[in-house]
């Protein structure tokens, strides 16, 4: 079967509301391949970024792990492979039918599998092209469009872990892991990626979650850290105490895992990979997410060095994984030097977004409130720099609406949860550590022999 045939289909797919991920590339001429090949790519880049984003699960907790300290280690360890797995049960069971209404994964709608379930029927429409027509024809497994969503939708849980990290009780935070990732996520996910008003009515872009993922993560960790409060000793006689965290090693390669998954994040929201130009478009996200970490660590080395006299270790670290949300957003358009530069602007801000924290009291263990929503911001208004279908009111307005949204569920879920269940350990278990108090493991159980 000829691809040329099909050709109306793939342009749909690329540039219906419902699924715009990606950009359009345009159809290459001379291509012929048969659609059993292109389903089969387009499966095969699914699969293969979603098994590279859920890396990040591994990068996460190794980034944690390294920035708390040790007697709360084993804390960060648990919550990160529970929160992982109720996502991947969760969003199976309510959130991917919330994000994607035209397809229901649970229930079973698209009994072929031959085409991308979550949209085909909105592709169908579009283009005036059968049912039997498109289940011939093929887009991608709908399994492996089902893995690759919940990746993402885990990783905005992954974002809330760290920043509360030290002083809050296991079974409440799992308890808010589940709404978010079962409603809060995929709702907003919906009105920019299931064909929601963000898409339609606004032209809002954000490419792979800038976001839609991460300022989504960001603003749920807010609201926890304002009602739960910062830990015991953190913000004391006017001053800033630091907490310095057990293992830096850990950190940084927590934070090498995270740049490896983010190739995943972002070339696999291309969404196909069955034309030379889809494959091109892939290689130059990569290289931009690649650069954009790089600008984000050197702007933060130089940055601290200049204003505190040493390099700072955890804000270059930041500073990477910073660059790398801000190129989210549109990872496709710059060219490599103003990737580069977006993504050592998510840098700087990372540098005075941290003790501007402070100064406000909220105590963010990790960092991730500058990294994933100040940079998350960042990243969304500056498609406008590279792209030119973004538009200002375009791209603002959905920030505001998501941030409002996911604000405001979040503060009153944790508001909730608090009034209920008690979302803070005691002062005496902080102190002695959530491990032992919590969980009754130590992660270095030898550090406190005697």
């Amino acid at each position: 079967m000829k691809l040329t045939k099909f050709l109306p289909i793939l342009a749909a797919a690329t540039a219906l509301p419902g699924m715009v991920l990606a950009q359009d590339s345009a159809p290459v001429a001379g291509i012929d391949a048969s659609s059993d090949s292109i389903f089969i790519l387009n499966s095969l880049l699914f699969l293969v970024g979603g098994f590279l984003v859920f890396w990040m699960a591994a990068g996460f907790a190794m980034l944690e792990a390294g920035l708390v300290r040790s007697k709360n280690v084993t804390m960060q360890l648990t919550k990160n492979v529970a929160l992982f797995s109720l996502a991947a049960i969760f969003y199976y069971l309510i959130g991917y039918n919330l994000m994607y209404p035209l397809g229901n994964w649970m229930m079973g709608t698209d009994e072929t599998g031959g085409y991308l379930g979550a949209f085909g029927p909105a592709i169908l429409e579009a283009v005036g092209v059968s049912r039997e027509a498109a289940d011939d024809y093929g887009y991608a497994s709908t399994g492996s469009d089902f893995f690759f969503q919940l990746m993402f939708c885990a990783t905005t849980a992954s974002i809330v872990s760290g920043t509360l990290a030290e002083r809050i009780k296991l079974w409440p935070f799992l308890i808010f892991t589940i709404v978010l990732t079962a409603v809060i996520y995929p709702i907003q996910a919906s009105w920019k990626w299931g064909g929601g008003f963000l898409d339609s009515q606004y032209g809002f872009l954000d490419f792979a979650g800038s976001t839609v993922v991460h300022s989504v993560g960001g603003w749920a960790a807010l609201a926890g850290a304002i009602l739960l409060g910062p830990r015991i000793g953190k913000y004391k006689d006017g001053r800033v105490h630091p907490y310095p965290g057990s293992n830096l090693a850990l950190a940084t390669l927590g934070t090498f895992i995270l740049w490896l998954g983010w190739f995943g994040f972002n070339g696999g929201s291309q969404l196909a990979m069955g034309t030379v130009g889809d494959v091109a478009d892939v290689s130059r996200i990569f290289a931009n997410t690649n650069t954009a970490a790089a600008g984000g660590a050197i702007a933060a080395l130089i940055l601290t060095q200049v204003m505190y006299g040493k390099v700072d270790l955890t804000m270059v670290l930041n500073g990477a994984l910073a660059g790398l949300v801000s190129i989210t957003a549109e990872p496709l358009t710059p060219s490599l030097g103003g990737a580069t530069l977006i993504g050592a602007v998510g840098g700087v801000i990372v540098v005075f977004a941290v003790p501007m924290l402070d100064k406000l009291k909220i105590d963010d263990v990790v960092g991730a409130i500058p990294v994933h929503l100040c940079a998350g911001i960042w990243g969304t208004l500056a498609v406008l720099l590279t792209n030119d279908d973004a538009t200002l009111m375009g791209q603002l307005i959905p920030i505001i609406i998501v941030g409002v949204f996911v604000f405001v569920i979040s503060f009153v879920l944790w508001f909730i949860l608090k009034a209920t269940m008690g979302i803070r350990v005691d002062a005496e278990a902080e102190i002695n550590g959530l491990d032992v108090h919590e969980l009754g493991i130590e992660a270095y159980p030898e550090f406190h022999k005697g």
